[in-house]
């Protein structure tokens, strides 16, 4: 997996490539912690359009974050999501907590 993290408008922008499992999962959040941590941010916009896979600890992840986030008064979305993934984010009830985007330019005009 490869995570890249940048600010844009105030909004930590979260690349991520490859699967979010089980064998990732602490790598990820890490990551996605430290980079709060680091920029002061509150509004977090995951692009998950190269993460083929994603099982239930990376969903446990992305809900640790929005509750972290969330809990800051900020919001916590995502954009090009892959289908198969987005069919998880659906039974998972993700969709309900998470704003999707259909780009990086349309989320970050919204934010």
């Amino acid at each position: 997996m490869n995570i890249v993290t940048s600010l844009k408008r105030g909004v930590l922008l979260v690349r991520v490539e490859g699967e979010l499992d089980m064998h990732v999962a602490n790598e990820f959040r890490e990551t996605v912690d430290h980079a709060l941590e680091l920029s002061g941010v509150k509004h977090v916009l995951f692009n998950l359009e190269a993460v083929k896979f994603i099982d239930s600890s990376g969903l446990g992840v992305l809900l640790g974050r929005y509750k972290k986030i969330s809990g800051l008064g900020g919001i916590m979305s995502a954009t090009q999501i892959q289908p198969q993934v987005l069919q998880i984010f659906e039974l998972s009830g993700l969709l309900k907590i998470i704003k999707l985007y259909h780009s990086e330019k349309e989320a970050l005009e919204c934010l």
